[in-house]
């Protein structure tokens, strides 16, 4: 746990030179970088203050109430006291700001995470204590002589922004109270809230959350795909587990969810994924053969079946089929259904199409289904208008390959798969 204490004066060490990354990533420091940046009349010392800070030309910052201080060199190693001088908070503002701090638990959390949300600066205005600086409200005073911000007191301003990234609680102190101070503050007054602080909504309006959305920070990076799913931890233990749980039954289904969580980042990682139809959640028979096609072992497999109400070889062949191409490939080996009307029509005119005359096969139609005369060869139509195709193995008919949209194609992977003449 981070230690606070009273003191009312701070010095940091000089910060390495940033070059490569930006100075501010919070929004806060951002919004204490645009303070300087709008309000310095020459933009070419706050070019020449950035360079200097990302140099590493800052010497260590001292900060107390109301003054930041530190020394700046030149390129010529001539070193300037810089000074930026901001408003103090009266003691009445920050009795405000401690009362409104309690009324919300989350403020103060986020503070003790070194957090600046956007609706505690933003509460905080609304009782007339204005945390980060607005335009003018950062002073210059340097011993060059400007008049105006130079470009020692704007490398001041950019290195202490990123001061106010790491802890936002250097901003309190400039205002006139440590953190020490503040937290005491917050913990005696808030060890007996109010009626009307208990009682108040947690949450962020919906106006200043899209108000704040402009300074917020980029969303990350998203994650890489690992190589494989992860291992779920050991259930093994010495203590008997409680009545009715099975372990082996729990590792197998968290082994499954973590090979299934690896497939569900994979395609949310896959370009085009926001142009997929989301299909929609499987059938409890569904699951049990999804299940079973992890090898989950002859116990488990006996139990998918059973419960699906499937003998073994059937829930065999399901298997099959759901790993050659998932749900779509299982509804077309367990659903037979009607073809008709502008379907039926769609379906002949491929089947006429996909031959010559004098090489179309002979094909027995009964509803989906088209099996080949004298060969135990037959196509499938799917819902989706693809074909199917299927072999008969020990008096069953099994998948053999993907779906086609031309039936000639699924016909001739159904005879090679099986070594047959096409």
């Amino acid at each position: 746990m981070t230690r606070y204490d009273n003191d009312e004066e701070r010095t940091f060490v000089a910060l390495p030179p940033a070059q490569g990354r930006g100075f501010a990533q919070t929004w806060w420091g951002r919004a204490w970088l645009k303070a300087l940046e709008d309000a310095a009349m020459d933009t070419a010392q706050v070019k020449t203050g950035r360079r200097l800070a990302r140099a590493g030309a800052v010497g260590a910052v001292s900060v107390r109430p109301g003054r930041i201080t530190a020394v700046v060199q030149d390129r010529d190693r001539t070193a300037h006291r810089a000074d930026v001088l901001l408003e103090r908070l009266s003691d009445t503002q920050w009795d405000r700001f401690v009362d409104m701090a309690i009324e919300r638990s989350a403020h103060v959390a986020a503070l003790l995470d070194r957090d600046m949300p956007p609706h505690l600066v933003e509460d905080a205005a609304a009782a007339g204590i204005d945390l980060l600086p607005g335009m003018g409200d950062l002073e210059p005073e340097c011993d060059c002589g400007a008049w105006d911000h130079c470009g020692h007191t704007a490398a001041l301003c950019y290195q202490v922004a990123r001061l106010l990234d790491q802890d936002p609680f250097v901003l309190l102190l400039m205002r006139g109270r440590s953190a020490g101070v503040v937290l005491d503050a917050l913990q005696t007054h808030g060890s007996a809230p109010g009626k009307e602080a208990a009682s108040r909504a947690e949450g962020v309006d919906a106006a200043e959350a899209y108000a704040t959305g402009q300074v917020l920070p980029p969303l990350p990076v998203p994650p890489g795909l690992p190589e494989g799913p992860g291992v779920p931890p050991s259930l093994e233990s010495e203590v008997a587990p409680p009545p009715g749980v099975d372990p082996a039954r729990l590792a197998l289904l968290a082994s499954l969810a973590a090979t299934e969580a690896h497939r569900l980042l994979a395609d949310a990682l896959s370009s085009g994924l926001g142009r997929r139809d989301v299909g929609p959640e499987p059938t409890v028979a569904q699951d049990a053969v999804r299940l079973a096609a992890g090898d989950p072992g002859p116990d488990a497999l006996g139990r998918l079946g059973e419960g699906s109400g499937r003998t073994r070889e059937e829930l065999a062949v399901a298997v099959r089929a759901w790993r050659i191409g998932g749900a779509a490939a299982l509804s077309v080996l367990e659903e037979e259904w009607p073809v008709e009307g502008d379907t039926l029509a769609r379906a002949r005119a491929a089947l006429d199409s996909a031959w010559e005359e004098d090489e179309r096969p002979r094909l027995r139609a009964r509803a989906n289904r088209w099996t080949v005369v004298g060969a135990p060869h037959q196509l499938r139509l799917g819902r989706d208008g693809r074909w199917w195709p299927y072999r008969e193995e020990h008096g069953r008919w099994v998948p053999v390959g993907g779906a086609a949209r031309d039936p000639a194609t699924a016909l001739a992977s159904a005879a090679l798969g099986a070594g047959d003449e096409p």
